[in-house]
């Protein structure tokens, strides 16, 4: 098999960096191309440099179109804004796209659909593979349980992360939701104080915590009278996100043009 080139965007972010440290270990990978934005310092340096490991001959540009020239695949790990804003680009370059940011509203990804029916796109929330099994495992759980069990959905992340609740956050709700004929648009409550009353059978509470360093961790409880189902992931490396996006942009190189998921890459 021959090696894929990647092209990161979003370079010098923690995702970007760690996406391209460990794609260097990678033997079916290679280091085509680093974007950053206009207003990055880091433009026109090179990446391994900024990642701290020598000189590997990949300036970084602000260019996607003509970076990603030398390159099979784009990873884009940035903010809602700027992969919005890129979706442009990407069409003109004409690669296939693995988009790791997270945020977006149901118009928003419409958008990047359109992306997808001219090439390959894979978006994922949450692309580590035990929590593209856990999704699996929350489907299977919330089709068993029905509405009989309360549901509550508690994430955790960093105190740096921008938006909330977190993308995998919602996917899981989404998930529950659609097993158990439930929709967040009126069942989610993302905040309770003072007195809100009983809940209701088919609330789903999503809450969201920010602190230190926490790179990120989700439970899903299902709560009935007299027990409880806890099901929870725990991340604590960036790694297990940053080898995902590796494996995704290496299964989409060949792929025609649709709108793929992880559990496209995985086969769930």
């Amino acid at each position: 098999m021959s090696k894929t080139a990647i092209c990161m965007v979003g370079a010098a972010g923690k995702m970007g960096r760690r996406i391209i440290a460990l794609g260097l270990d990678d033997n079916d990978i290679e280091i085509g191309g680093a974007v950053e934005s206009k207003e990055s310092s880091f433009l026109g340096k090179d990446i391994g440099e900024v990642i701290g490991v020598g000189n590997l001959g990949v300036k970084i540009s602000d260019n996607i179109v003509e970076t990603a020239k030398d390159s099979d695949v784009l990873i884009d790990f940035t903010f809602k804004t700027a992969t919005l804003s890129n979706l442009d680009a990407y069409l003109e370059a004409g690669k296939p796209i693995v988009i790791g940011t997270t945020g977006f509203e149901d118009s928003e990804v419409e958008e990047i659909k359109k992306l997808s029916e001219k090439i390959p796109v894979l978006l994922a929330p949450n692309m580590s593979l035990g929590v593209n099994l856990t999704f699996k495992v929350l489907e299977m759980v919330a089709k068993a349980i029905g509405n009989i069990y309360d549901i509550e959905i508690i994430e955790a992340h960093h105190r740096m992360k921008k938006d909330a609740p977190s993308g995998t956050a919602m996917k899981m709700a989404e998930v529950v939701a659609k097993a158990t004929g439930r929709n967040l648009d009126s069942d989610a409550v993302y905040c309770r104080r003072g007195l809100i009353g009983e809940r209701t059978d088919k609330e789903i509470g999503i809450q969201t915590i920010r602190a230190g360093d926490i790179v990120g961790e989700h439970t899903v409880m299902f709560c009935g009278n007299g027990e409880r189902i806890e099901i929870t992931h725990k991340a604590h490396t960036r790694d297990t996100f940053a080898k995902g996006a590796l494996s995704a942009a290496k299964w989409i190189k060949d792929k025609p043009a649709g709108f793929y998921s992880m559990f496209d890459v995985l086969n769930l």
